[in-house]
């Protein structure tokens, strides 16, 4: 069988888009299917489209929408490596700002030069993204001067705008109802967390409670480490109401996500850029899918970024905002988030990515999914 596919690189991330038209008509084939075409279970993902890292096995589901005010409607999927399983749990923010230009050169949204608004709406999570894309000549323009750490190059900025992103998983910004939560790990030591659900639920831990200092690079992490963070990590989803602690990581092993913050220093990113600490207003350190991300997820800049301008979470310990802007420190240099507020409180967090198209054709299945595809 052969389906229709673009692949394409948003912000950090890498990923299959396809047009729910062409996706199984039963749902519940949904994970066959996507397992199917990325090639997993399998940890090089040799017979199939992923790329052998949790940031190129991602999917993105798109259609048209009906609803009043909504251009797109958005399913993230992450499809995991080794184990027979996807996740539709959760969104990644550097594959949405690339649903905006997908949807323009398929067609499937009105386009307004010398800039096209597409309001998308993420089904994973319920919530309204705003991409603000660059066109010209009826295109989506790739070619800028935009540059973001991680990805080698320049292209045309995508503006991402995060609106009401609080609770976005779990309906509430305080998944347990409190903004720390002292947790007693594997090891048997006590440590305060902040479990916060903002575009994503993140859990929050300071490097010095888990032995860190903050500046690690990727491949810092030892397997005694990470599989520490990961029974952290499991506590919280456990807490979170996701999985039981022993479940955690085979039936939610995206969300939450954990993260490693620490204040201001000064460290070197993966290319050997120095980063100064009057540069950073935080650092950060992000597990995906149980390894260390090579850069930041947006989402995880988005919860960063509204934890702290909350107050009393462990983000207070180390982060004291002045301005609008928010600078994170992570592996692959510094994002910025910029907040809009009102009334003293947060409107929408907006981030600057790019994105481009890499290939359109079509990806061969190991199995006829003709009679369960739903009809044009």
């Amino acid at each position: 069988m052969k389906v229709p596919v673009v692949i394409m690189r948003g912000g950090t991330s890498k990923g299959v888009f396809l047009n729910k038209k062409d996706m199984p008509g039963d749902r519940s084939l949904w994970e066959e299917f996507l397992l199917d075409i990325m090639g997993s279970p399998d940890q090089r993902q040799i017979d199939g489209l992923g790329g052998a890292n949790s940031l190129t096995s991602k999917a993105a589901i798109i259609q048209a929408s009906s609803i009043e005010g909504i251009d797109i409607e958005y399913t993230f999927a992450q499809v995991s490596i080794g184990n027979q399983m996807v996740d539709f749990s959760g969104n990644c923010g550097n594959i949405s700002s690339a649903v905006g230009p997908y949807a323009i050169e398929q067609g499937l949204v009105k386009v307004k030069e010398p800039l096209t608004a597409v309001r998308i709406l993420n089904t994973n999570t319920n919530k309204v993204i705003t991409a603000e894309v660059e066109v010209e000549d009826g295109r989506v323009k790739t070619e800028g001067t935009t540059t973001i750490p991680g990805v080698p190059g320049s292209g045309s900025p995508i503006y991402l705008s995060f609106s009401n992103a609080e609770g976005a998983v779990t309906g509430r910004v305080y998944p347990t109802g409190n903004p720390v939560d002292s947790m007693t790990t594997g090891s048997g030591s006590t440590i305060p967390v902040s479990i916060v659900d903002a575009a994503n639920p993140l859990v929050f831990v300071h490097a010095r409670d888990v032995g860190l200092e903050g500046t690690e690079l990727p491949e810092d992490f030892s397997a005694e480490k990470l599989a520490e963070l990961e029974d952290i990590r499991s506590r919280a989803a456990e807490l979170c109401g996701f999985a039981s602690k022993e479940d955690s990581t085979r039936l939610s092993p995206a969300i939450p996500k954990m993260t490693i913050i620490a204040p201001p220093k000064d460290y070197v990113d993966v290319v050997g850029t120095t980063h100064h600490a009057s540069d950073i207003d935080c650092l950060i350190r992000m597990m995906s899918m149980q390894k260390p991300h090579q850069a930041l997820a947006i989402t995880g800049a988005i919860c960063t970024t509204t934890a702290a301008f909350l107050n009393d979470t462990i983000l207070s310990d180390i982060l004291e905002v002045k301005e609008d802007i928010v600078r994170l420190g992570h592996p692959g240099g510094i994002m910025q988030t910029k907040v809009d507020l009102v009334a003293g409180h947060i409107s929408a967090i907006k981030v600057v990515r790019t994105a481009r198209t890499i290939l359109e054709g079509s990806v061969h299945t190991k199995k006829d999914y003709t009679s369960a595809v739903q009809s044009a």
